[in-house]
């Protein structure tokens, strides 16, 4: 090909059309076409390109210059940036077992136990990260959506990383100002932010932080997300009356223990538009901190509904007492989706029959996660019944779509029960392969294999092949509660 006699190379297209034909590519492609040239490399980074950037960062140095030189390429224009700090393979040792998993937990007036030099190395390389992120978009103007998550609750005292741990690695408290600060600035420049979710950032947010938010903006907002239970005592993030500029508000998560009956007056409101999702974040640390006196009653959560008729809530439960869920778990709440998560406390059959009763008609996602270490004793919820609670709950709930369990006795028979109630309209089923029981007359008979038999049953059931699930590794819903978590709570906000 030529033009005028000269020979046309890629190197000459017009920056227009490489930017063109890479908006056709998926980002790794276009990283792998922009090594082609010079030319081609500078087009790489148009803002049309990357009108979202997210993330999925492990808190270790060698991810900084990439982090770096993506933030300082598109900070300044990016319109949705989504950033996870995940802290992968959690150091052991010294006291360094993450929370939830095991970490020990300081009594009042104990000093906290001792943080090994790679936590301390870890926390470092956090607060480094974060700053780098928070710098880079502090003067974008376009930022339509920003979501940061920070799975790194190490070695929490009384769900609070304690003072003697930050002050070895940030001294004065300079580096948590500073990012305090920043997003502060991130809030108070922006002019088109729609949707703001932070969770389990480690401090970043401070109860003055949204009140940077100017007015317009505020109105405007669709989705806030404020979970934190790195907040001292019993400090909010979100009052009632600061809820109240919100009046554009389409989906909402907090605290369990934040969220009062004023603010569902609030919502209820008729200046508020009508609140579609609603998640909620219970956490036994919280309830230890807090109180569930100004939870909302049953009126409240009719009259937000009689406002908000298609409202949906999601809520997750971490190490919840069983008598502490049958307060929560008001008659009027139009629950969709519970996730239980347990180390040390177990959710009891009268809180499953609860649910089966209560949201039969609401309820599709239902996770029973008991992360226990005695593989022999799993607690059976049938224990005792005429009926199993989780086939109750599968022949009620008729819109039942997904149910996961593990670290609960499920037997066999029940599960086939279960697959024949919901058949293919349960499009997950994941139960892991140490929570199944066989009875003895099963193991007994000598003329079938009892597992085979059981697998072709539940397969028939479902109208699909099934298996349980043999490496619960692979399934972040069993390992990764709080990203699983989050990660879901994104989406059933986005789908509305």
């Amino acid at each position: 090909m030529s033009v005028c006699g000269e020979a046309v190379g890629a190197g000459s297209l017009p920056s227009e059309l490489v930017v063109h034909i890479f908006s056709f590519l998926a980002a790794p492609d276009r990283l792998r076409a922009s090594a082609a040239c010079s030319h081609w490399r500078e087009c790489l980074f148009y803002p049309a390109l990357w009108p979202r950037l997210r993330l999925s960062l492990r808190v270790s140095p060698a991810e900084r210059p990439r982090l770096e030189f993506l933030m300082r390429k598109c900070g300044w224009f990016v319109r949705e940036l989504r950033v996870q700090f995940a802290a992968d393979n959690y150091p052991t040792g010294g006291g360094g077992a993450a929370a939830g998993e095991g970490a020990a937990v300081a009594g009042d007036g104990e000093a906290p136990p001792p943080l090994s030099p790679r936590w301390l190395d870890l926390l470092r390389t956090y607060l480094e990260l974060v700053l780098c992120v928070l710098s880079s978009v502090r003067n974008n103007r376009n930022l339509q959506k920003l979501s940061l998550f920070g799975d790194i609750s190490i070695l929490q005292q009384h769900g609070t990383i304690s003072n003697t741990y930050l002050g070895k690695v940030d001294p004065d408290g300079k580096k948590i100002k500073q990012i305090q600060q920043l997003f502060e600035e991130i809030l108070g420049n922006s002019r088109q932010l729609k949707w703001l979710s932070c969770g389990l950032m480690l401090q970043i947010i401070t109860p003055t932080s949204l009140s940077s938010l100017s007015n317009p903006i505020a109105n405007t907002m669709e989705h806030l997300s404020l979970l934190d239970n790195q907040i001292p005592g019993n400090t909010t993030l979100i009052t009632a009356v600061e809820l109240e500029r919100f009046v554009n508000l389409r989906s909402l998560a907090l605290d369990f223990c934040d969220f009062t009956a004023e603010m569902a007056r609030v919502l209820a409101d008729s200046n508020h538009v009508p609140l579609h999702r609603l998640s909620l974040l219970v956490h036994s640390v919280s309830i230890m901190h807090k109180s569930l006196d100004n939870m909302p009653k049953d009126e409240n959560w009719q009259a937000l509904t009689r406002n908000s008729t298609n409202l949906r809530v999601y809520i997750m439960a971490f190490d919840v007492k069983s008598d502490d869920m049958l307060r929560i778990l008001k008659p009027s709440i139009p629950l969709e989706r519970i996730h239980f998560d347990s180390y040390v406390t177990c959710v009891s059959g009268a809180v499953v029959d609860l649910i089966s009763r209560q949201y039969d008609k609401f309820l599709t996602h239902f996770i029973l996660m008991n992360d226990v270490i005695d593989m022999s004793a799993f607690p059976d919820l049938s224990d005792n019944r005429n009926e199993d609670p989780l086939v109750l709950l599968a022949w009620r709930c008729t819109r039942l779509s997904l149910l996961a369990v593990h670290g609960y006795t499920v037997w066999a028979h029940n599960l086939i029960a279960i697959a024949r109630l919901r058949g293919s309209d349960l499009k997950v089923l994941e139960v892991t392969e140490e929570s199944i029981e066989f009875d003895q007359g099963e193991l007994a008979d000598q003329d079938v294999d009892p597992v085979h038999n059981f697998i072709e049953q539940v397969s028939l059931g479902l109208g699909r092949p099934w298996h349980a699930v043999m490496d619960i590794e692979l399934l972040s819903v069993f390992t990764e509660p709080t990203r699983h978590f989050y990660r879901e709570m994104q989406s059933f906000s986005e789908g509305i």
